[in-house]
């Protein structure tokens, strides 16, 4: 199984702010869901909360200390790491969406980054974490100017981590 996280972060790794994405790229969203959909995606009961609902067409896996009763036979609680794998099942690639002690938790075991790099500084309370750049190949780029529409530079990256063979 490949573990892929997910994230869209500004220059400086911020992913959010009070519980909240502190800006709007349609672009982003549509890259979310086409890299997302039909697949699991593991996230923290604070990101489960800021979407207010599952994601559809994908197993919602919430990875907290805190069980919340479901009906929702989309969405399944865990209470650690190994549990969300399993609970994922047999595929080809999971996501973690996040938020920030999720993606600690799995950074070291990632396989896969997708990136949203954000040309913005702005305060921030929540940040993706570190990573070395050596140990990961862009296998994809793409760059966007879109200050026609009043919209930050950013650009989409795919990274695979470089293994030791």
């Amino acid at each position: 199984m490949i573990i892929s996280l997910i994230a869209a972060m500004t220059v400086d790794r911020i992913i959010g702010i009070k519980n909240t994405m502190p800006w709007h790229l349609y672009d982003d969203l549509i890259w979310f869901k086409k890299h997302t959909n039909n697949k699991p995606v593991i996230m923290g009961r604070k990101t489960f909360d800021a979407i207010k609902k599952p994601l559809s067409g994908r197993l919602n896996i919430v990875l907290s200390r805190n069980f919340i009763p479901s009906r929702d036979q989309d969405i399944i609680w865990v209470d650690n790491p190994i549990k969300a794998l399993i609970a994922a099942g047999n595929v080809t690639e999971v996501m973690v969406i996040g938020g920030a002690q999720i993606y600690n938790i799995f950074i070291l075991q990632a396989h896969r980054l997708y990136l949203t790099h954000i040309d913005i500084n702005i305060k921030g309370d929540t940040w993706f974490p570190h990573y070395h750049t050596n140990q990961w190949r862009v296998t994809f780029r793409k760059y966007h100017n879109d200050q026609e529409k009043n919209l930050p530079r950013y650009y989409f990256e795919i990274l695979e981590r470089m293994t030791n063979s």
